[in-house]
């Protein structure tokens, strides 16, 4: 049985404590994971600074160049993992079997990992809005307009509180090794697979060991990674978000409650928009924060709940190797009960409708793992409790609200995507605080465009920027 050891800043640490990774469906035993402790954490933090220092030798220019060849690596190079090796395809068959994510949707996001790091010199040009990388070496320098300019990192390591539920992620701490800020990673209890064979991608491509230490374990462990770190990101529901909201050392990334707005201009053409809609709700099987969780319209919402419900109603679990599997697991014992629950509760409200009761029950029970069904709810105006819920399956609410309600009512949205010509709902649209990324027209929420930063910069996170002069006799630039 392959044993996957603690990383301490590239030394490998066998645990006496270890935790078994199992197959979702079988209960087999995939791997022995070492678990780390949150004093083990505090004491590697002495080298954080080790971290950054080792990356600054490197010109940012070569470590592009090496995290390009770390993608070509990690999409299609034999790996070590742990005390073995690790193709490709084992790759994703071993995600897909501690995750319950489909295979095929394994590959899909280890592809679009590739493209993000074969892509990075231009994501970090729009990141830094066309900054000489070599100031962020440096610490100062002078802009393109030939003004002087000093950022500073606010951290030598970027800490990472992972996530098992959807690999997509993961393409969020892809640019933190080009930008020589070291890596402190948290792996997901069910998916240790990314950050190893992206850290063994990154060695493998020439990135100094000493970069990038990876502690799996408990809740203690990520307690101690955001507590050490002085920059983190972490994953997690509301209460997460609404935990560290305010709190400039972590980054929270939380349900996205992404929208399709369709305006008044529009909707009596809805039927054009009908793939959009449940391609926006359904690829990934519905995990990610850019997936559509609420469709809002001031006319024909029960047709429109009605033609989705037809299109994904009839989708069944399948096995996780069938190419046309379009549904994850659930792999937590009770997870899929309680979601169950807390939507049939909810439907008991007037004026709220499940369109895809009729096909068949949205909870499918299996022997160690559960499925839940695609579900579109009609709700008969903003003000249901469903209609601001969001759900790790493909799930959606129909709404219906007048569209000078709707910016005030939808509440915080990752991704907008608002069909409208109409120029007064755009400016409305374009000046609302609470939707962070802005689709104007019939885009898909999962859409991505990666020369834009996903949900706050991570530049700005990790660097500030301040005033800075300097004496031409003394410094030369």
């Amino acid at each position: 049985m392959p044993h996957i050891p603690i990383s301490r800043w590239g030394e490998p640490y066998k645990s006496l404590d270890l935790d078994k990774v199992v197959h979702f469906a079988t209960g087999e035993v995939l791997a022995e994971v070492s678990r780390a402790n949150g004093g083990l954490v505090e004491r590697d933090m002495r080298h954080a600074q080790r971290a950054r220092d080792v990356l600054r030798e490197i010109p940012i220019k070569q470590l592009l160049a090496m995290v390009k060849k770390a993608g070509e690596l990690y999409a299609k190079a034999e790996l070590p993992c742990g005390d073995g090796t690790q193709t490709p395809d084992q790759f994703a068959r071993m995600q897909s079997a501690t995750t319950g994510l489909p295979e095929h949707m394994c590959k899909f996001n280890m592809s679009k990992n590739e493209f993000v790091l074969a892509e990075m010199e231009q994501i970090l040009a729009s990141l830094t809005r066309g900054l000489d990388l070599d100031i962020l070496t440096r610490g100062y320098g002078v802009e393109s307009r030939g003004v002087p300019v000093s950022y500073q990192a606010q951290s030598p390591v970027l800490g990472m509180v992972l996530p098992s539920n959807s690999p997509g992620v993961h393409t969020l701490w892809l640019p933190i090794i080009p930008l020589q800020v070291g890596l402190v990673l948290k792996p997901g209890p069910q998916e240790p697979w990314t950050p190893y064979r992206m850290t063994s991608a990154f060695l493998q491509a020439g990135i100094p060991k000493q970069a990038i230490a990876i502690y799996p374990g408990l809740g203690d462990v990520g307690a101690a990674v955001l507590q050490h770190c002085p920059r983190s990101l972490i994953f997690g529901g509301t209460a997460t978000v609404e935990q560290y909201k305010g709190n400039p050392r972590v980054q929270a990334h939380g349900p996205g409650f992404s929208k399709i707005l369709i305006g008044d201009d529009k909707v009596d053409e809805w039927e054009k928009y009908l793939d959009i809609m449940v391609d926006s709700v359904l690829i990934n099987s519905g995990r990610g924060c850019i997936n559509c969780s609420g469709i809002w319209a001031s006319r024909h919402t029960k047709k429109i709940a009605e033609a989705i419900a037809a299109k994904m109603g009839p989708v069944q679990p399948l096995p996780p190797e069938d190419p046309k599997s379009a549904l994850a697991a659930f792999t937590v014992s009770g997870q899929a009960d309680a979601i169950n629950k807390q939507i049939d509760d909810d439907c008991k409200e007037a004026g709220v409708t499940d369109l895809t009761a009729g096909f068949a029950p949205r909870l499918v029970k299996k022997e160690r793992c559960d499925y839940l069904r695609p579900t579109v709810i009609h709700c008969e105006g903003p003000d249901k409790a469903i209609a601001k819920k969001e759900y790790m399956f493909p799930f959606c609410t129909v709404v219906e609200c007048p569209q000078d309600k709707m910016i005030a009512s939808i509440g915080p949205t990752l991704v907008c995507s608002a069909i409208t010509e109409d120029a007064k709902f755009q400016r409305a649209l374009t000046d609302c605080v609470h939707i962070d990324r802005l689709n104007l027209g019939p885009l898909k929420t999962i859409q991505l465009n990666w020369l834009q930063p996903h949900e706050g910069s991570i530049v700005d996170f990790l660097y500030r920027a301040r005033a800075f002069q300097f004496d031409k006799g003394m410094i030369k630039i």
